[in-house]
């Protein structure tokens, strides 16, 4: 992911030459074909989805032709960012919401305003949208949800003579329930960690520490985009973090998908996840079903358990009036409770994010984390924020694997990420 903004970045300067003055407007009269930058059609699991999306929506807009534009997960943003060097831009891109401030520093992406109406805007929460915005903008739309959850082993509380149907609130609630599950074993002798947290050196760690800091109730950036770790809540988190460490509880440098393989296989009771990494259980642990519950984030210190907001999201190009038109069309079109539901039960576990979608419900095992919702803080989104990201997980990683104490290695950070955030 660094290597991805780094190059979007070195492009925004040509991009912003090759497009200045704004796109050409096509005229609105005749067909119109619009192209959408989709890796996912390229997955397994997803690409039937997406067929039928393009089928549907062409069949109710025989004006419109939907082309996609595929490329492997790693390479697609690269794929769009080539294609606009050549003056062939894209419409929208199927993002994840990690990826908007590249997406704008390389000129791409326009305000979500340009293209979309106002009242179907009016129909996401406010917090939502400033979660996919960079400097008060808002470039991106999602079409769901995925707050940090708790997820958690019924049967691991069980043997640990735990109340399987009461999950912890605090941190502090969960460390006293994390000293019985820290004595259990599975089936072939191996140590159950009580509670999973990512510090693996990648940008979504990176995101998973700053929601961690917020559920503390501190903040890691101030709203002008500076370093902000002189805070309670910063500083707890990585005593938090710390003290895992410490106490064996947590695996030393994991990455999401590693936590999920370990919960999927019974050697973690508790872990932090988006709502759709439960897909990634189910796909290592299909019985995984039987015993996962979830619970909204937990609350530390003066804090409340507010999290960041992660999703997939549209972030949209300014390719002139009928080609605005069309994409305006199709995003309304994905986003709607009859395309989504079967979405959010079956395919990908997520939450809806228009309000007039509240009753489409997701897989049942999110039901005990669908307050997280209403829990989201929005980020202060920067253009450096991937590096910015890094360097969270560095810090996490001097305090567990380093030994580091926490204030000496708060201050190594504060001056390590003021340098990426110049």
């Amino acid at each position: 992911m660094k290597r991805l903004v780094s190059v979007l970045c070195l492009v925004a300067v040509t991009l912003s030459v090759l497009f200045a003055g704004g796109a050409t407007e096509a005229k609105a009269e005749g067909p119109v074909t619009i192209k959408v930058a989709n890796y996912a059609i390229l997955e397994k699991g997803y690409e039937a989805f997406w067929t039928n999306v393009k089928e549907g929506f062409e069949k109710a807009n025989p004006d419109v032709t939907i082309e996609w534009v595929t490329a492997p997960y790693g390479e697609i943003m690269n794929q769009v960012i080539n294609m606009a060097g050549g003056r062939d831009r894209i419409d929208a891109i199927f993002s994840e919401s990690l990826w908007i401030p590249g997406l704008v520093e390389s000129g791409l992406a326009c305000p979500v305003t340009d293209v979309l109406s106002k009242e179907f805007l009016d129909d996401f929460e406010k917090s939502t949208l400033e979660s996919h915005s960079v400097d008060g903008t808002v470039y991106a739309v999602p079409l769901y949800m995925s707050p940090t959850i708790l997820l958690y082993n019924k049967d691991l509380f069980k043997a640990a003579g735990l109340d399987p149907n009461k999950p912890p609130k605090t941190y502090e609630e969960m460390l006293v329930m994390a000293e019985k599950l820290a004595t259990l074993k599975d089936a072939n002798g191996n140590k159950v960690y009580p509670f999973g947290m990512t510090t693996a050196s990648v940008p979504v760690s990176g995101s998973a520490l700053s929601s961690l800091v917020f559920s503390f109730g501190g903040d890691v950036l101030t709203k002008d985009g500076k370093v902000d770790a002189d805070n309670k809540g910063f500083k707890e988190a990585f005593e938090f973090i710390k003290l895992l460490d410490e106490k064996g509880y947590n695996p030393q440098n994991a990455k999401k998908k590693d936590l999920r393989n370990l919960f999927a296989l019974g050697q973690v009771a508790m872990f932090y996840d988006q709502s759709w990494g439960f897909n990634g259980v189910k796909s290592i642990n299909p019985e995984a079903v039987k015993f996962t519950a979830t619970a909204p984030a937990l609350a530390g210190g003066d804090g409340k358990g507010n999290t960041i907001l992660e999703s997939h999201c549209f972030v949209l190009v300014d390719n002139g009036n009928a080609r605005k038109d069309a994409t305006r069309r199709f995003v309304e079109y994905v986003i709607s409770a009859d395309i989504l539901t079967d979405y959010l039960k079956n395919i990908t576990p997520a939450y809806a994010a228009r309000k007039s979608m509240a009753a489409v419900t997701a897989d049942p095992v999110l039901e005990g984390a669908a307050k997280s919702v209403t829990m989201v803080k929005p980020q202060v989104t920067v253009s450096t924020l991937n590096d910015f990201y890094l360097e969270l997980c560095s810090l996490a990683q001097a305090v567990s694997v380093g030994k580091q104490d926490v204030e000496s290695a708060i201050e190594n950070f504060k001056k390590n990420a003021a340098q990426k955030l110049q």
